[in-house]
């Protein structure tokens, strides 16, 4: 029995059930200044879609967190702007399916759980699908840590028609998944050949007698491991949540920080925040030192360069594009003054889109 003036367990549930109803009526009161706020970008022709203010938003509320979480803020807060987005309009995302993939994976840590995702089955399908306006937004992995760039999803922005609208990392966590009894009976890995790759050793260590099988996809490698008592994927915790296989073992990468940049591709890119990056394609006439009189451009404008890579051109054999991400916004005096002097010796000159400099999140 109670002492007298003691607080029961069903008053503490009374108390978190009156909580509940408070936020959910700040939610509804949120919801109608979303809607405002989608009224007033359209009168002003603004993009719906602002990733540099969400991620300040999302900021300073992990800032202010106290007995919850920061992480927790965060996701709980990327739902209630995922829902926000949504209520301003349908938005239908493309990613490198199928589901289960780390494409798919970071497209809904992107943009949360609200918007509709749409899988595609090559990297130009995504471009594909946002050129011909059947999903709105597509998100690519362009560049990995330990693997370093994704090729096709280079040669697709090169070759296509949009832009970079916002960039983004997530930890890239890979788990062993299948239901052999332990990790004497695994006889088949399958996954990606990247993938494969962020776990050569651990695979050489712990399975070193067992046969290598790529994959087209860590989705697909999933469902090849479903059939086959003796094999296990190479995939993430969103596959064997989506596809039901056991997780065996966690991080099998061979490095502990194993991290994975994604673009966000769009018809748009962003406006200048003050921290941005912009990437451009370039190529170079034949001719002793032109690499070099062309990165002398961005020196003499005072410009850093965070990556330059070469790739070759689509369009003729033994011809090479440069792609580089530099510091600064297409609206900046020296970017602009930069791209109008490359422009005059330079065959291709191309931008890819100014964007806001990424933050890296778990």
């Amino acid at each position: 029995m109670l002492a007298s003036g003691a607080v029961g367990l069903d008053d503490h549930r009374k108390r978190i059930d009156d909580l509940d109803d408070q936020i959910l009526k700040l939610l509804d009161e949120r919801a109608g200044v979303v809607a405002d706020v989608a009224l007033a970008k359209r009168e002003a022709n603004l993009p719906r879609f602002d990733p540099e203010r969400e991620r300040q938003v999302l900021d300073r509320l992990a800032a202010r967190a106290g007995q919850f979480p920061p992480d927790a803020v965060r996701a709980v807060y990327r739902e209630v702007m995922s829902a926000s987005l949504a209520l301003q309009e349908p938005i239908k995302v493309a990613y490198l399916g199928p589901e289960g993939t780390f494409s798919h994976a970071a497209a809904r840590q992107f943009f949360g759980l609200a918007v509709t995702y749409s899988e595609a089955t090559t990297f130009d399908g995504v471009f594909d699908a946002v050129s011909r306006r059947q999903a709105l937004y597509g998100v690519v992995p362009v560049e990995n840590s330990s693997e370093g760039t994704v090729p096709h999803a280079v040669d697709a922005l090169v070759s296509g028609d949009l832009l970079v609208r916002a960039e983004f990392e997530i930890e890239v966590s890979q788990c062993l998944l299948g239901r052999a009894s332990g990790l004497a009976s695994v006889e088949r890995v399958y996954s990606k050949a990247e993938v494969l790759g962020q776990c050569r050793v651990w695979l050489a260590k712990n399975l070193g007698g067992a046969q290598l099988v790529q994959a087209s996809s860590t989705a697909a490698a999933v469902r090849e491991a479903l059939t086959d008592p003796q094999g296990a994927a190479i995939a993430s915790r969103l596959a064997s949540e989506l596809y039901g296989l056991p997780v065996m073992r966690e991080r099998v990468q061979d490095r502990a920080e194993n991290y994975t940049r994604f673009v966000v591709v769009a018809h748009e890119d962003a406006g200048r925040t003050g921290d941005d990056k912009t990437t451009v394609a370039f190529s170079l006439r034949d001719g002793r030192g032109a690499l070099m009189r062309a990165l002398a451009v961005f020196d003499e404008e005072g410009i850093s360069l965070s990556h330059i890579e070469s790739r070759p051109s689509r369009e003729k054999s033994w011809d090479y594009v440069f792609l580089a991400e530099l510091i600064g916004h297409r609206e900046d005096a020296s970017v602009a003054r930069a791209m109008a002097r490359l422009r005059e010796t330079c065959p291709l000159v191309k931008h890819l889109g100014s964007y806001p400099r990424s933050h890296r999140s778990a």
